[in-house]
């Protein structure tokens, strides 16, 4: 089994070539203006959890999880054609909502500061 390092620099490879991948090679509507925020790649090498997120956020959620399935295939191909590993994990995607709930907190934080009083001088 490879070691937490060695996981570690698998996963930051499959993000890097895939998110490449993503701006390149693909031409799927569905998949334009998305990223990947992070890979979690099992012990085994047997799965690769993949999180994306869209600059719109939620609205195409379904529709960009629909595009990556369909195009999961062709990913996996060219990504075990650019990292060298005995067998190439299978691709699973995840819708992450990391973004959004980040955007949401920093715009409570400007809305509580805007709000917030000046403290007394006395």
């Amino acid at each position: 089994m490879p070691t937490k390092v060695r996981l570690q620099r698998i996963s930051d490879r499959v993000r890097q070539d895939l998110s490449e991948l993503l701006i390149r090679e693909i031409s799927d509507p569905r998949l334009h203006q998305i990223f990947i925020t992070d890979v979690k790649v099992d012990r085994e090498l047997a799965f690769a959890d993949i999180y994306v997120s869209a600059v719109e956020g939620s609205v195409r959620s379904a529709e960009i999880l629909e595009g990556l399935e369909h195009a999961s295939g062709f990913l996996r191909h060219a990504l075990a054609a650019r990292i060298e590993l005995r067998t190439f994990p299978r691709l699973r995607f995840h819708w992450d909502p990391t973004p959004e709930h980040a955007d949401y907190i920093e715009h409570l934080l400007a809305e509580i500061k805007k709000n917030e009083r000046p403290a007394d001088s006395n």
